[in-house]
């Protein structure tokens, strides 16, 4: 799964980084990690507006749920989708046909099992350049409120060698989508199918950070939370091949 970003540009960088025109008022980077659980507002771009940064909210409601709190229940499990099988799940097969979207992302964070204790981990593109995620997004109605949701998934994929490393027990990663597909997927001109090849690993980079990312009793929106954190007991595993 991927349930950790990170977007650590301001408005006028993202403007310039994706060459949009403009962003939606309430974005609110930098952003050193955001948990896809917090259901927060997070900065896309659609096949709708394609030269816009809109602020979707991660996990997707689908169009069809009939009442609040069903809404509000699914996106626990709409977070990601997985790629291979997008356009046969009830879930999201109306928005990979027609609504796509880029999630805008530098960064993101997975954890590794190791002995039955967890470490996370910080992936990015070497450089720590920005990237965008192929995304999908629906819009739900509430019915009694009539408040409008606009919502997103993350495509995921089969882990190339670095994240079947670290992502170990699921092997998974996010579809990133290189600056030719960038535009081909919200464009339509490409489907599920044509991403299904993950990033090229020695193209990234990673390294282990500190358990607060876990943690409940600390404001973790700072650079202290990317910053590498050793495991002696990890390296050592490691140094020996396990």
């Amino acid at each position: 799964m991927c349930v950790f970003l990170t977007l650590r540009l301001n408005k006028a960088q993202l403007k310039k980084q994706y060459d949009i025109n403009g962003v939606d008022e309430d974005y609110f980077g930098p952003v050193f990690v955001q948990s896809a659980f917090s259901f927060a507002p997070w900065p896309v771009i659609t096949s709708e507006k394609p030269d816009f940064g809109s602020m979707f909210k991660w996990g997707l409601i689908p169009h069809w749920v009939k009442d609040e709190e069903t809404a509000y229940n699914i996106r626990k499990s709409t977070v990601n989708a997985r790629v291979e099988t997008v356009s046969e799940k009830p879930s999201f097969r109306r928005a990979v046909a027609s609504g796509r979207c880029l999630v805008l992302s530098d960064g993101f964070y997975e954890y590794r099992e190791v002995n039955r204790k967890r470490y996370p981990y910080f992936i990015q593109l070497r450089e720590a350049e920005p990237f965008a995620l192929a995304g999908i997004y629906d819009r739900w109605t509430n019915k009694v409120t009539g408040e409008v949701l606009s919502t997103f998934s993350i495509l995921t994929t089969a882990a190339n060698p670095l994240m079947e490393r670290i992502h170990n027990r699921k092997k998974r990663m996010p579809v990133i989508l290189n600056r030719e597909m960038q535009m081909n997927w919200i464009k339509f001109n490409i489907g599920p199918d044509d991403i299904m090849t993950p990033f090229p690993a020695d193209k990234m980079e990673a390294w282990t950070v500190s358990r607060d990312l876990s943690g409940r009793d600390r404001d973790k929106n700072n650079a202290e939370i990317i910053k590498p954190h050793d495991y002696p007991e990890l390296q050592l595993l490691d140094g020996l091949g396990l």
